[in-house]
């Protein structure tokens, strides 16, 4: 536990991927099975324990501290395992303090996973007597889940594949057929042993990603003519995958883009996986043929199941892209052209329309296409034109290869909204953030009962630069005027307040927000501090973008 306790720690403070990822080579490299297996589940989202939640945590520090105590350095802090960690108090007797060790990391995940409820805080209580406040904390994000140490589970995977001479994408390749420790894994990247055999009807492929378009550069050196150009939905990008076991049992999943299974959040489109074969898409939600606002799918992201009312008033489908496998034959090292073939008539056969092709843009050259990107509605329905958020930009003669690889493929997004706002509240942040207030809410303008008044609409916590930060959370501290625990409202009247520059990608009507509004993908663009709050927008300016929608 302690080498993990460490690594974690150091994780935690270094804010360079290339030294993260070597980080995790060494730790990898020079810890034994199982440890390392389990801490590559950890770090991957692939551990969890179901009796250890934050309300025990809670109930445990409340036996050991005083209640009041613990509010205002959580407060401070803004982590709960962090403030935990540090206020957990070491036994009184030096005897007592003598017998404790630290636990190894193997012990832990073993002792959790077979104990039951009411054994769970027992153990707890005895590993933190036991640890240090490195080791305190870092027991506490392996058992909450939230470790918040900046590391993606594909950041985890290639730190796994340097270990010998594999590409991540070999890893991915074979990862959802694995279990933790990933003994076999291990074994595979380090050369004792051969491929794990996994025998997987329908495995996650790791999907190809695009490179923004430099419109001053590209569109001076790239031929229109060597490129499809498809439209780019405002959905999750998804992979669905079918196949047959050798024992005659269906398997059928979806994948998000970095390969999480969220086959059971969408049941309905798993029952559409009557195929064998392996299709990239964008998920969405389509009802009666036009493609609902990107709010309406987000009111089936991140849930674990979908009840019977979600699944009516939110119907999923995919469009799809490309095609990557088919009957037992692997297509990604065809060029686009000729999958695209096999793609239109592999939907052509489908008995669902709910998986429906992505239709292509006729185009002719740049000015054209940037016509097209510029106005999707002299091509599409109204629906589906404001569903799409720009285009995408393929090689005819390009493989499916992961990654990102240069010259291929390329995504050319409609330019941003942006609005000027007014800072209300904020909030601290975590992990390395925690000191700061980061996360802020922001409103505009509106006529009320007793005259002008802001009406939150939207809140970001990225878009800006460390000493902007610094300057922002200067001004939280020196402005607050209310406090709802970890949440500072500021001052944000006609006279004093912070104007934010935000970008946004879309909006949509909700009923759950006061202003009626929802922002897409808001970031914050700049900071005003030229600008008075009172000239900051008004709701009439976000409401005439609104979808002209029933």
């Amino acid at each position: 536990m302690h080498a993990f306790s460490q690594l974690l720690d150091r994780l935690s403070l270094e804010p360079r991927r290339l030294a993260k990822e070597a980080l995790l080579v060494r730790y990898f490299r020079e810890t034994p099975d199982p440890d390392r297996g389990y801490a590559l589940a950890a770090l991957t989202g692939g551990q969890s324990f179901k009796h250890a939640k934050p309300a025990l945590l809670r109930a445990l520090i409340a036996e050991r501290a005083d209640p009041h105590l613990f509010a205002l350095s959580y407060d401070f802090v803004g982590d709960l395992s962090e403030t935990i960690a540090l206020m957990w108090p070491r036994p009184e007797a030096p005897e007592e303090a003598e017998m404790l060790s630290a636990p190894a990391l193997t012990e832990i995940v073993d002792q959790l996973g077979s104990a039951g409820k009411t054994e769970v805080p027992g153990l707890l209580s005895a590993w933190l007597d036991g640890l240090d406040e490195t080791g305190r904390w870092a027991l506490l994000k392996l058992v909450t889940g939230g470790l918040r140490v900046g590391v993606s589970a594909r950041l985890a995977k290639s730190a796994v594949a340097r270990l010998g001479t594999l590409e991540v994408a070999d890893v991915e390749e074979v990862w959802h057929g694995l279990k933790a420790p990933y003994e076999a894994l291990f074994a595979w990247v380090e050369g004792r042993a051969g491929p794990p055999e996994t025998q997987d009807p329908a495995p996650f492929r790791p999907v190809m990603l695009a490179h923004p378009l430099d419109e001053d550069k590209d569109l001076q050196q790239l031929p229109a003519a060597d490129f499809a150009v498809e439209w780019k939905w405002d959905g999750i990008r998804v992979q669905a995958a079918a196949g047959r076991t050798e024992q005659g049992q269906d398997v059928r999943r979806l994948y998000s883009r970095t390969g999480e299974d969220i086959s059971k959040a969408f049941p309905d489109i798993v029952d559409l996986l009557t195929f064998d074969a392996c299709i990239d898409g964008e998920l969405l939600v389509v009802s009666d043929g036009k493609v609902r606002p990107f709010s309406d799918l987000q009111k089936r992201l991140n849930r674990k199941t979908a009840g019977p009312k979600l699944l009516r008033d939110y119907p999923a489908a995919i469009r799809v892209y490309d095609l990557l496998t088919h009957e037992g034959e692997d297509l990604r090292g065809l060029p686009f052209q000729e999958r695209r073939k096999k793609l239109e008539a592999f939907v052509a056969g489908l008995a669902d329309s709910r998986i429906d092709l992505s239709p292509m843009v006729a185009a002719k050259d740049w000015e054209w296409i940037a016509a097209a990107r510029a106005n999707p509605q002299n091509h599409l329905d109204k629906d589906d034109a404001e569903a799409v958020e720009g285009l995408m930009l393929k090689r005819w003669d390009a493989p499916y290869v992961n990654g990102r690889p240069k010259g291929l493929w390329f995504k050319w997004k409609r330019d941003p909204h942006l609005i000027d706002a007014v800072l209300m509240y904020a909030q601290r942040g975590h992990g390395k953030r925690s000191s700061f207030y980061s996360d802020y809410t922001f409103g505009v303008w509106r006529d009320g009962a007793e005259g002008l008044e802001l009406v939150p609409v939207g809140k970001a916590y990225f878009g800006f630069t460390d000493e902007e930060l610094r300057k922002i959370d200067r001004f939280v501290r020196n402005n607050t005027i209310n406090r709802f625990g970890p949440v500072r409202e500021v001052t944000h009247d006609q006279d004093v307040g912070l104007v934010l520059e935000v970008a946004f990608e879309g909006l949509n009507r909700s009923g759950r927000h006061k202003s009626g509004v929802a922002m897409r993908f808001p970031r914050i663009s700049r900071l005003r501090w030229d600008k008075p709050a009172v000239e900051a927008d008004r709701l009439e300016t976000l409401e005439a973008l609104l979808p002209d929608r029933e």
